[in-house]
């Protein structure tokens, strides 16, 4: 069964950076090598701060836009561990 992420990178700016894919260590690479998206290109390196599995791309795809729209502090809570859903 394949598997899919939603994942957090950091860039050197220190932004965070949300994103999907099936393929999360090709897809970190690719951002380090400027190979991924614009912003990331630009703020290279980026280093994996968070991931989640999902057992869908649509899944995968519906967290990432959920995340994208958080601030900053939601994120950090969520990767430092301290974020419960209700």
């Amino acid at each position: 069964m394949k598997k899919y992420f939603m994942y957090i990178v950091q860039c050197n700016n220190k932004a965070y950076y949300v994103g999907s894919t099936d393929d999360l260590k090709d897809r970190v690479k690719k951002h380090n090598l400027g190979q991924g998206a614009e912003y990331t290109k630009r703020y290279r390196p980026t280093k994996l701060v968070y991931f989640e599995e999902c057992a869908t791309r649509a899944e995968a795809e519906k967290r990432e836009r959920q995340i994208k729209g958080w601030c900053r502090a939601k994120k950090e809570k969520l990767i430092k561990g301290e974020w419960i859903q209700v």
